[in-house]
């Protein structure tokens, strides 16, 4: 039988092992611990230059100091305006320190004398005053005579006869300090389509509110309502009902359309592009005003008449809209 060699290795010592893996976590916990020391001692540096709240701070931080600024330089007028006020104090203190010395000395003089002098000299002082009167007042008239007056500007407008409205009409709205025209036309095509669609249901009611629109920033709101006819043997009339406007109303999508006034009168704006496709002496033009507006109509009037238009004016009590209906009135044209 084969033979086995011995084995001569010796046995792992536990304790020394142990000695090792204990060193070697030494070692990590000083370098842990130095670490830590390290970082804490290192400074702290936070970069927010290009924060919000930062880009916001700076630019109140500038802000402050335009106005303090501003405050130093108010302050400096300020008593600036106090240093004149004192200096200008003081010269009239002086004046009429001077003014009281010299009469003082008119009457010193004037007592030293005896009555016909005294007399003689108040006439001469009278007569020295006077004449400094007249000659303020030359002065006076030499420079008006010099001074050009102003030419007076009398404006000619038609004669206040005016005459009910028949023909073509177009209409404009002036608000808010602004103009625009007023669509009015395309929104009763509108009503018209609108209301013969929804007559079929006043069968079963007696009215029907609806709106058309929008039209170049305006809505219609209107109302029809339905009248019942009484059938009459006597006149063969059959009784029924129809459908019948009761009334509409312009309703603007927002409170700046068109333009403002001072824009409108300039050759390029829209209130005159859409005037150039108005004929002047076939269409007249309804002008509709709130009470506020009464200075942007006179400008807008003159205008008008400018070009050869004919106007109507319709004034609105403030808060009310331009409305319509079959009672109403035909607007009144110069």
């Amino acid at each position: 039988m084969p033979r086995h060699a011995p084995h001569n290795t010796e046995a792992v010592n536990s304790d020394s092992f142990l000695d090792i893996v204990a060193s070697v976590v030494s070692i990590m916990i000083i370098m842990v611990v130095m670490e830590g020391v390290r970082i804490r001692n290192t400074p702290v540096t936070l970069d927010v230059a290009g924060h919000p709240a930062k880009q916001a701070l700076q630019a109140d931080l500038a802000a402050e100091q335009a106005e303090r600024g501003e405050v130093y330089k108010a302050v400096e007028e300020v008593k600036g305006m106090q240093q004149q006020t004192t200096v200008r104090k003081l010269e009239r203190d002086a004046m009429a320190t001077m003014v009281a010395v010299v009469e003082k000395k008119i009457e010193e003089r004037r007592r030293r004398l005896d009555g016909a002098k005294q007399t003689e000299f108040d006439i001469s002082r009278n007569l020295s005053e006077s004449k400094l009167q007249l000659q303020q007042l030359e002065q006076q008239r030499e420079r008006v005579e010099q001074e050009e007056s102003a030419p007076v500007v009398i404006e000619s407008y038609p004669t206040p006869i005016s005459r009910a409205v028949d023909g073509p009409e177009a209409h404009l709205l002036i608000s808010n300090g602004r103009v625009v025209f007023v669509p009015l036309e395309p929104l009763l095509t509108q009503l018209q389509t609108s209301a013969k669609r929804e007559a079929t249901r006043l069968v079963g009611e007696s009215e029907i509110t609806e709106t058309v629109g929008p039209v170049e920033g305006f809505r219609m709101k209107y109302t029809i309502e339905r009248h019942d006819v009484a059938p009459d043997v006597s006149s063969r009339v059959r009784g029924g009902a129809y459908a019948r406007l009761q009334r509409w109303t312009l309703i603007p999508t927002s409170n700046d359309l068109g333009e403002p006034v001072r824009l409108a009168l300039l050759d390029d704006s829209d209130f005159h592009r859409t005037l150039a496709k108005i004929l002047p002496g076939r269409t007249t033009i309804t002008i509709w005003v709130y009470p506020d507006g009464f200075d942007a109509f006179r400008q807008v009037r003159k205008e008008l008449y400018r070009r050869g238009y004919t106007i109507a004016a319709r004034p609105l009590p403030p808060g009310q809209q331009i409305s319509g209906s079959p009672d109403g009135s035909k607007s009144a044209a110069q």
